[in-house]
């Protein structure tokens, strides 16, 4: 393997990694503040029990967030100098924004969050955890304003092959921008629900009958089954979306070769590049067409229109693309079919009466929202090649001359460690669950009335 081909590799290896955190932080510290909010409306102690519980995982995968975003960041310069070469310009400024403005919003609360519940009045604490999740929000706008421009990108000029910027609404808001912020604000909120759900339902298992484990398990349920609906719809516009800037990606997702109407949807197929065909297909007939066009005559772009006249294949690797789209989409109908089965179940026997085969299940589907979300990021990333910014900036013309050699030994170091951190991460975790199942996490007291002060017991190490 090349340079070129170890160097992505690589940096997809550090990418993944990093953005299975973020995926939880983003959405937990609006739940979390769901959480405070409803324990200072009501006083009861369940929620207050709920938080100091889920702020732990909180602060263990921003911990993890940050350090691994801070080794990935140093590929631009080791690993690829083309890309900031070029379009340093743009993305310059648009990771300085991210950091300006949400990075230091949630540095500097966070502390507060943590360990201020029982130091600061309420309101400052309630106030300290919006910030704190506002600041993941913004994050999350800022990376997703420079990774849609890379798709789609508006508002520059070339001079002498360098990216200069011409209006920075059109590239904030670029074509792809809304559809994919939406799309990530969606799938980190699916993420966190069946964590939630997954990990409160192991408490149960393990005898935890609380009133906070329980209504912990509820939310979960409750919020997965109403943002699922929402991100197959959001899918689907991004979908569309992405067949009018970026048609060869969609073509391979589709695993359609020929441009014409009437295309099937294929369920399952091994793609070949060799044949440019598809063997062992199973297919819905016109479903393609019916999806993208909203008709079955409606004509969809096939991937042999994406190659140069002296053979040059100029779209994405077809088999990555295609059965990384139909891992996400199945991960989407198994959470749609257990979330909505949860509430029904809910509604029958309640949380604290939950079936013990469905405990298991969503046990089993604690972490599905970091392989939905993997798989979607690898749907994007990898249909976006050859180029590393659309139209502008090819992947090979970005990527350094360090030797393949060097760039394999980093890899295999990267590896390694990041597995020990991913099983290390998932056993605090369980750890943290099988502590808190034992027993009242917190201390025995009376329950506070609706609005009052957090009690002085109250210790976030607690």
């Amino acid at each position: 393997m090349d340079t070129l081909l170890l160097s992505r590799i690589q940096f997809g290896a550090n990418i993944s990694f990093h953005i299975l955190f973020p995926t939880i932080t983003i959405a937990l510290g609006w739940v979390l503040l769901f959480f405070k909010l409803r324990f200072s409306a009501t006083g009861e102690r369940k929620w207050m029990d709920a938080y100091m519980f889920w702020v732990k995982v909180f602060a263990l995968s921003f911990a993890m967030g940050v350090v691994s975003g801070i080794t990935m960041s140093f590929q631009f310069g080791t690993n690829w100098p083309g890309f900031m070469e070029t379009v340093g310009n743009v993305a310059g400024p648009l990771l300085a924004y991210e950091i300006m403005t949400a990075f230091f919003l949630e540095a500097v609360f966070l502390g507060i969050m943590l360990f201020g519940a029982s130091r600061v009045k309420p309101w400052v604490h309630t106030t300290a955890t919006f910030l704190v999740a506002f600041g993941t929000t913004m994050s999350t706008f800022w990376i997703i304003v420079l990774n849609s421009w890379m798709h789609t990108p508006q508002g520059y000029e070339l001079r002498e092959g360098v990216v200069h910027a011409t209006d920075w609404m059109q590239i904030i808001f670029n074509p792809s921008m809304p559809y994919r912020f939406v799309h990530m604000m969606l799938a980190s909120g699916l993420t966190v629900a069946f964590l939630i759900a997954g990990i409160s339902a192991l408490r149960m298992l393990w005898g935890d009958r609380g009133e906070a484990v329980k209504s912990a398990l509820r939310v979960g349920i409750i919020t997965g089954a109403g943002l699922i609906p929402l991100q197959i719809l959001a899918g689907d516009f991004h979908g569309l979306n992405t067949l009018e800037y970026q048609p060869a990606k969609v073509a391979a997702m589709e695993g359609n070769w020929e441009t014409g109407p009437n295309v099937p949807l294929v369920l399952f197929a091994i793609p070949n590049e060799e044949t440019r065909s598809n063997d062992f297909e199973i297919a819905i007939p016109n479903g393609a067409s019916l999806i993208l066009k909203h008709s079955a005559d409606g004509v969809v772009p096939g991937l042999n229109d994406f190659v140069s006249e002296d053979g040059e294949v100029l779209h994405p690797r077809v088999a990555p693309v295609f059965y990384s789209f139909r891992v996400m989409v199945g991960t989407g109908m198994a959470m749609l079919a257990l979330s909505w089965g949860g509430l029904v179940l809910l509604r029958r026997y309640g949380a604290g009466n939950m079936p013990t085969l469905p405990l298991y299940a969503f046990c089993a589907m604690s972490f599905s929202g970091w392989i939905a979300t993997l798989a979607g990021w690898y749907t994007t990333e990898i249909g976006r090649q050859p180029w590393l910014v659309q139209g502008v900036l090819a992947t090979k013309d970005a990527v350094s001359d360090v030797p393949s050699g060097m760039v394999w030994t980093t890899l295999v170091g990267y590896l390694v460690i990041y597995a020990a951190l991913i099983l290390a991460y998932i056993a605090a975790i369980t750890y943290l669950a099988r502590k808190a199942a034992k027993g009242d996490p917190l201390p025995n007291r009376e329950q506070p009335a609706a609005g009052a002060a957090e009690p002085a017991m109250l210790q976030p190490g607690e």
